[in-house]
């Protein structure tokens, strides 16, 4: 079992998908770069041009996990899925801002919210809950993973909770946004053990990638 904590190879866990193809641009400048086209392959461990980096490349719902349990020292994900973790095992000190978009709510186009207790679907869970809480508003919370826009159209819910980048999905669903909860960027997170053993190799990183961010 690799741990990341046994010896001074800096272990990155990368998200897959949009994040990914945004951030290896920043990861070259910063001298970072896969031996491998990490797209066209079905391996999750890769190694790079540094012989003490390693990059892994997970879900990004993963990524807080195994930075705070220690298995990657650092790990790049959007702010979206630190907010739903929440940030307690690990450091957040780099807003690489790109893959940017915005949590916000959104309901069916002239709704009106107003019913005592709202019915929210939502993958961010955690997130609605405090949201709707601190605005005092008592509502139930239903998980789904995806096609959260068919929830209200289908009437399993008032509202949504949600990413928004074009809005393009909700108006073709006949859904508009409504109230901001969070800006959304990637971020970089640092396992607070690693900051501590391998500061000089993190801080090494972290300041090469601040210069990429420009």
């Amino acid at each position: 079992m690799m741990n990341a904590m046994t010896d001074q190879t800096l272990v990155i866990a990368l998200t897959k998908g949009r994040i990914l193809d945004e951030v290896l641009p920043l990861l070259a400048q910063a001298g970072v770069m896969p031996t491998e086209d990490l797209n066209k392959s079905r391996k999750l461990i890769f190694d790079s041009n540094l012989p003490n980096v390693r990059l892994m490349v997970i879900r990004g719902s993963d990524v807080p996990t195994y930075v705070e349990l220690g298995s990657a020292d650092i790990g790049i994900a959007g702010k979206d899925m630190i907010l739903e973790y929440g940030s307690r095992g690990f450091y957040e000190p780099l807003d690489l801002k790109i893959a940017r978009c915005r949590l916000m709510t959104a309901a069916p186009v002239g709704a009106t919210l107003d019913a005592p207790r709202l019915r929210v679907a939502s993958k961010f869970v955690n997130v609605a809950k405090q949201y709707f809480s601190e605005q005092g508003r008592q509502v139930d919370i239903i998980k789904l993973n995806g096609a959260l826009e068919l929830a209200p159209i289908m009437g399993l819910s008032d509202c949504i909770v949600d990413i928004v980048d074009t809005g393009n999905t909700l108006r073709a669903n006949g859904l508009e946004p409504r109230e901001m909860i969070a800006e959304v960027s990637t971020r970089v997170i640092v396992n607070r053990a690693s900051m501590k053993i391998k500061h000089a190799l993190v801080q090494s990183l972290l300041t090469r990638l601040e210069r990429a961010v420009g």
